[in-house]
């Protein structure tokens, strides 16, 4: 999932929205993730289910960072967590792409299955299924006590509804390829060949079949993506602004949400799996000076300025005792260069920007240490990370000789423009660590680059049609822990999130056979190669990964969970008496 990377404006792709952010930040909405804890490292493979009838869970549940609790309290039916939050993109689950929006869909809505707080694929709106048909085959056996917001039992005639719209070329999800497309028949449903797609089949009310083109063990993962929630056929049809009511089947409903002010959230007295002990959570939309805020008592979470660190980790400040550390997370910040497009069409000009780039300086520097410089493009905490990926250090003399070997190298007064596209407000500050890249590649390459920002939906929609010659401002976030989520959704040369439009036949085929093997070390080993010559092919400058922030909670706050990753949280979270 993509977020905008703590570069510029927010980063909350694959988790929370809390962490420490740029000092330049401070009166923003904060920025980047709140994660779960460096302890905490998941050795599981991503196909580790639990609920399923032939799988045992191995991972060892992650350490979760939470204000002390005290013993045998009691907590507040009536309390509400306040905190800021980013403006959503769409609260459309079936085309969300951010994190920016899932932060609020995975709360609202569900699905199938569903990612615990142990990092694991769980039973959400399916009690249990089966695997049969060689791997290929997927019977879902519904909850007889799963409803609707308002009270409407969920059937399997729902989610067969819910899963054809997705797939609906008119509904034009930008991803739905990416988590759908292993479903037989999807491709003729998504070019509009065909209005169904019987490789989904209503057993009965409570049982869901669904077959895929070939066993894949991630299979189960992808499902708990947005783009397979459910929806109220009758709440979406007909009704072109149904998402500002939606009738979901998550903890929360939507209770108000008014762009730029507020976004709230309300808890849903009929949710299956455990009524969430919050009576809601307020997201204000209009950002101000978190830190003031939170010593105001008005919000209950933020993050932590690079500005404000070194004072509030203090211990003679008395906020330190309220500070919470924010570890690794699954995800990766990058720019992307048109591989198409001049002069990116020579791998050794996106050679020589790699080798141009000093990391480790602008990882110590300006990020304090708050980032680790990506040697690759899995993130370390991920199952099926390898030390071994040969990357780029910082080499600016092998960066110009890569440069004048090129087939620009012989006349570089007419080197083709370049335009680095970012998120962000027309006329707006970059933010100190934009501004350095671009100044290395200018003293290093004599690159000019410049800099274009366009606003967060707009750039979503330009970035999924390929539209830009080189972007950056991003990171990638995984939806759930597996290689397959950041290689393949990202490198093969037929996948919607491929923007970049990197083509390489063998990366296509090793990734197609990754896809069924079902040995984890075999499927790893694969990844291990393929990431290697994706990186020699450079399609990407990777920058780092996110090492962990720190975050003020409020003392009150019990069990506000931090993970890698964008899954349900708030249901966990409960306020006590102080």
């Amino acid at each position: 999932m993509l977020a905008v990377t703590l570069l510029l404006v927010a980063i909350a792709c694959g988790s929370d929205t809390t962490a420490t952010q740029p000092a330049t930040q401070s009166t923003e909405v904060p920025t980047s993730t709140v994660t779960a804890p460096p302890t905490s490292a998941v050795t599981a493979p991503s196909a580790l289910i639990a609920g399923a009838t032939d799988a045992t869970p191995t991972t060892e549940a992650p350490i979760v960072i939470t204000a002390p609790a005290l013993t045998e309290e009691r907590f507040l039916e009536d309390a509400v967590l306040q905190r800021l939050g980013p403006e959503p993109p769409t609260l459309d689950p079936h085309i969300t792409v951010s994190g920016e929006s899932a932060l609020y869909v995975v709360e609202i809505y569900g699905g199938l299955v569903t990612i615990d707080r142990n990092l694991r694929v769980v039973p959400d709106l399916a009690k249990d299924w089966e695997i049969s048909n060689g791997g290929m085959t997927y019977t879902f056996f519904l909850r007889e006590d799963a409803k609707f917001h308002d009270g409407k039992p969920v059937t399997a005639h729902d989610f067969k509804w819910s899963l054809e719209r997705a797939a609906d070329p008119n509904t034009l999800s930008p991803v739905v390829d990416v988590y759908l497309g292993d479903i037989e028949g999807f491709k003729a449903k998504i070019e509009g060949r065909s209005d169904t797609m019987p490789a989904i089949r209503v057993v009965d009310d409570h049982t869901l079949s669904i077959t895929i083109d070939a066993p894949k063990v991630f299979f189960l993962s992808k499902l708990t993506y947005p783009t397979a929630f459910v929806l109220d056929r009758e709440n979406v049809e007909g009704n072109d602004s149904w998402f500002n009511e939606p009738n979901g089947t998550g903890p929360f409903k939507l209770a108000e949400y008014a762009p730029g002010e507020i976004l709230r959230l309300e808890r849903n007295e009929f949710y299956h799996l455990e009524v969430p002990k919050l009576a809601g959570v307020d997201f204000s939309l209009g950002g101000g000076d978190s830190l003031l805020m939170f010593e105001n008592d008005e919000i209950h979470v933020t993050g932590v300025g690079l500005i404000n660190l070194a004072s509030i980790l203090d211990p003679a400040n008395p906020l330190s005792k309220n500070v919470i550390q924010a570890p690794p997370g699954f995800d990766v910040s990058y720019f992307g260069m048109n591989s198409n497009e001049p002069p990116f069409d020579d791998v050794k000009v996106r050679q020589a920007l790699n080798y141009a780039v000093d990391k480790a300086t602008l990882s110590s520097v300006l990020l304090e240490d708050l980032v680790v410089p990506a040697n690759g493009i899995l993130p370390p905490a991920l199952p099926g990370f390898t030390p071994d990926i040969q990357g780029y250090k910082f080499n600016p003399e092998k960066a110009r000789q890569l440069l004048s070997e090129s087939k620009y190298g012989d006349n570089l007064e007419d080197f083709p423009r370049v335009v680095l596209t970012l998120p962000g407000s027309f006329g707006a500050s970059v933010g100190p660590v934009i501004e350095a890249i671009v100044q290395m590649w200018r003293v290093n390459l004599d690159i000019e680059i410049e800099i274009l920002q366009t606003e967060w939906a707009i750039f979503l929609k330009d970035l999924h049609q390929e539209r830009f010659q080189m972007f950056g401002g991003l990171s990638w976030s995984a939806d759930y822990p597996d290689p397959e989520n950041f290689l393949d959704g990202l490198f093969h040369s037929e996948s919607n999130n491929n923007n970049t439009k990197y083509s390489n036949l063998e990366v296509d085929a090793l990734l197609e056979q990754a896809r069924v093997e079902q040995d984890q070390d075999l499927r790893f080993e694969t990844y291990h190669r393929v990431e290697q010559m994706i990186m020699d092919d450079a399609p990407w400058v990777p920058l780092w990964h996110g090492n962990g922030g720190y975050a003020l909670l409020s003392p009150e706050v019990r069990d506000y969970y931090l993970f890698p990753m964008t899954v349900p949280r708030f249901r966990y979270a409960y306020i006590v008496e102080e």
